[in-house]
């Protein structure tokens, strides 16, 4: 018989299982945690409802912890927008905010960086980020002089439809209603974390910082820029990346007052570097943003995207419980050889699984992978990627709950 726990009960008892296992040790059992950008919420509401709609979004994640409960969900029903967090660094009340871009957001500044449900693409669809090209390499020098000056002089008017002209009264409009965009969305986050709260599933305490050669990639040069920059422009690559440092720090530490505990990092361009050029150009500033956080009582969540395998041993020069290293392709047991005991480790769950396999299978492999896993703690199961497809069957993610919940205790 499974025994029916009160949701304040289950609150505590999986933020205690998360944050002992962050901290490299054993928990009663893995942890679970499921993220997602919307896709698999595309069950219960079309791509519109959910980036649009955030009565319809809140519904929509509360269902699908209902039918699926796991230690945390964490919904990002918002695209890549670090350049707004850092032009605003200097503004710790706004800079997270407005880290993440909504799909009304995009309606009020119409910034080139992202598509949408309903907008630009179909409605029952997924946004997307696109990136763009706003700098040329002869402006690397002024960007480094101030980057939240040039950001917000010069990147922003390029990439935001609606500030072309800044001080005309289109763009202080658009400021505005951006203002009362954001009060909706924090809004919304705020309800959002209750909801969960209430059916015990709890929600991190995260703030976001960034890899700095990522921001030129996905913000300034677009990433085929930044990637023939570091050859052809090597000094003011590097100049660029080492002014971005303490911005980055300082939108992180925006949230520490409120209770951040971890620092949310998405890598991009990790798996297009050599290990040469990664540890030239990539890693030198990523790693003072990881340190300088962990030395001020946060700890980083980093996403390493793609394959991370040529790198792994760099993380080996962060201090021993640093944060978690959240892996996409990288395999998690060879990953454990290398950083067992160091970091925790996350992922280990292939989208292509819970898509094909059987329910027999996916419990199979589950059993397989926490056998090697498990051990000495430290290891939190997750699909390898930041979400899962919505054509997954539903009796394929009930399997992949009831394998953890069988084989995964200690």
């Amino acid at each position: 018989m499974v025994e029916l726990k009160a949701p304040e009960y289950l609150l505590k008892e999986r933020m205690e299982r998360v944050e002992k296992t962050i901290g490299l040790g054993e928990p009663d059992k893995v942890p679970l945690i499921i993220f997602t950008c919307g896709d698999i919420l595309r069950k219960y509401a079309t791509g519109y409802e959910l980036y649009f709609n955030y009565d319809k979004a809140r519904e929509a994640s509360i269902r699908f912890v209902i039918d699926y409960p796991t230690d945390v969900f964490l919904a990002a029903l918002a695209a890549e927008g670090f350049i707004f967090a850092l032009a605003f660094s200097d503004y710790p009340d706004i800079a997270p905010s407005v880290r993440f871009w909504t799909g009304p957001m995009h309606d009020t500044l119409g910034d080139k960086y992202t598509k949408w449900p309903g907008r630009e693409l179909p409605e029952d669809s997924i946004f997307q980020f696109i990136g763009g090209q706003f700098m040329d390499t002869n402006e690397y020098d002024k960007f480094s002089e101030n980057p939240v000056a040039f950001v917000n002089e010069v990147i922003l008017p390029r990439a935001c439809m609606n500030l072309e002209k800044p001080c005309s009264s289109r763009a202080n409009a658009s400021l505005i209603r951006l203002g009362f965009e954001v009060s909706r969305y924090l809004k919304f986050l705020g309800d959002s974390a209750a909801d969960l709260a209430r059916v015990g599933i709890p929600s991190l305490p995260l703030t976001f910082a960034y890899a700095p050669l990522d921001f030129i990639g996905d913000f300034l040069r677009c990433p085929t820029g930044a990637l023939l920059d570091v050859r052809r422009h090597p000094d003011k690559v590097k100049q660029a990346c080492e002014a971005m440092v303490e911005p980055i720090i300082k939108v992180a530490l925006s949230l520490k007052p409120a209770g951040a505990k971890y620092a949310f990092i998405p890598l991009h361009l990790n798996e297009y570097l050599s290990p040469k050029l990664y540890n030239e150009f990539y890693w030198p500033t990523l790693k003072k943003v990881i340190v300088s956080l962990y030395e001020q009582g946060i700890r980083s969540l980093v996403f390493f995207e793609g394959w991370h395998d040529a790198h792994l041993e760099t993380i080996l020069e962060l201090p021993k419980g640093w944060g978690v290293a959240y892996f996409e392709k990288t395999d998690v047991k060879k990953a454990k050889k290398i950083l067992g005991g160091h970091t925790c480790i996350m992922g280990g769950i292939p989208p292509s699984l819970l898509l094909e396999a059987t329910p027999d299978k996916i419990k199979e492999y589950v059993k397989g992978l926490l056998s090697e896993m498990k051990p000495g703690g430290g290891f939190i199961l997750s699909p390898g990627v930041a979400d899962i497809p919505r054509a997954v069957p539903r009796e394929n993610l009930v399997a992949l709950i009831e394998a953890v919940e069988e084989y995964g205790r200690y």
